[in-house]
C-alpha cells in the first residue's frame, strides 16, 4: 500500500510530527510511505478563479508553486493521512492552503454536466494534536475534514486527535495508543 503523509505543522519537530513519525514508523515496516512537509513547499492560497475548471480530468491551477507535485502524489496514493495541530480550531495556515486548493480535484464545468470527483474513493485519515481537551477544540477541525472529504467523495478511515499535548518528549501513552489506532483502523478499511 502506498500512504501519503502531510505533516501540516510550522513545527518540524513538533506534538505533530512526533505522533506522525511515530505513525509511520508502525505502519512502514509493511508499506510504501511518503512524507510531505508542507513547511518545505510553497503552496498559496487559492484564488477562487475557476480556471481549474477547465480542464476535465486532473488538477489544475494557474498558480505556479509546489501544487502540482503534491496533488500528483495525493492521487497515486491508496492512503493521505493529513497531520495538523489544532490552530483556532482549524488546520495550521501552512495546511489550509493546500486543503482550500482541493477545490480542483472535484471537476463541476465539465462537457458533459457530470461531476467528476478526481479522489473519489481514495481513503484519508485526520492525525490532530491539540494543547488541551478535544471537547470544544479539536471538534471543527474534525467536522471541516469531514465536509472537505465528503465533498471531495473520500473514504474518511478515521479522525484522531490528540489532546493535552504540552512537548514532544511527553507525549508517551496517548500518542502510542492513537497511532496503534489509526494501524488498525487503515489496516481494517482496506480488508475486503
Amino acid at each position: 500500500m502506498k500512504i501519503l503523509t502531510i505533516l501540516g505543522s510550522p513545527r518540524k519537530k513538533g506534538n505533530t510530527a512526533t505522533v506522525l513519525a511515530l505513525f509511520e514508523k508502525r505502519i512502514g515496516a509493511d508499506h510504501d510511505i511518503e512524507r510531505i512537509n508542507i513547511l518545505n513547499k510553497a503552496v498559496k492560497g487559492c484564488l477562487g478563479c475557476d480556471s481549474c475548471q477547465k480542464v476535465d480530468d486532473q488538477p489544475a491551477c494557474v498558480q505556479k508553486d509546489d501544487f502540482m507535485g503534491i496533488f500528483d502524489k495525493i492521487i497515486t496514493a491508496d492512503l493521505i493521512v493529513y497531520a495538523s495541530p489544532v490552530y483556532v480550531w482549524d488546520f495550521s495556515a501552512q495546511l489550509k492552503a493546500l486543503i482550500d486548493r482541493h477545490y480542483c480535484l472535484v471537476k463541476w464545468k465539465n462537457r458533459d454536466n457530470n461531476t467528476n470527483y478526481l479522489l473519489e474513493g481514495k481513503r484519508t485519515a485526520l492525525l490532530s494534536t491539540c494543547g488541551g481537551s478535544a471537547e470544544k477544540n479539536a471538534d471543527l477541525i474534525k467536522e471541516i475534514f469531514s465536509r472537505e472529504m465528503n465533498y471531495l467523495h473520500c473514504q474518511i478511515v478515521g479522525k484522531y486527535i490528540v489532546p493535552f499535548c504540552t512537548i514532544p518528549e511527553e507525549l508517551g501513552e496517548k500518542a502510542r495508543k492513537t497511532t496503534h489506532m489509526m494501524h488498525t483502523d487503515i489496516m481494517n478499511s482496506f480488508i475486503v
